[in-house]
């Protein structure tokens, strides 16, 4: 059950972190109106707080594998809400960071 509440973070976390980075980028690079960041910046404060839910203790663990997961996360954002065609080293670059995602958090440790 750990597992699957800490892979259900990560991707609450992501659709936060992606979403309000997207609003912000709308509001500055697209011209969508002021609220858009607005709205980016409250979604990039619940992106923190969302990760400190993660059941894993270390910090500095959470954060880096949160790295591979956004890598992931931001290419799925960007296929299904821009319409962008990853390549297939675009694909293997994700597949490499979640693989990396799961060794950082995931492998058995003794004593930590």
């Amino acid at each position: 059950m750990t597992i699957a509440k800490s892979v259900l973070l990560f991707a609450l976390a992501a659709l936060a972190e992606i979403g309000g980075a997207w609003l912000i980028w709308q509001a500055v690079r697209e011209g969508r109106a002021w609220w858009f960041a607005g709205l980016g910046i409250m979604a990039l404060g619940a992106y923190g707080f969302i990760a400190a839910l993660q059941p894993d203790a270390h910090f500095g663990r959470v954060l880096a594998s949160y790295g591979g997961v956004f890598i992931a996360g931001s290419l799925a954002w960007g296929i299904i809400v821009d319409g962008f065609r990853p390549d297939r080293w675009d694909l293997a670059g994700a597949a490499i960071a979640l693989a990396g995602v799961a060794v950082l958090m995931y492998a058995p440790r003794s004593g930590s």
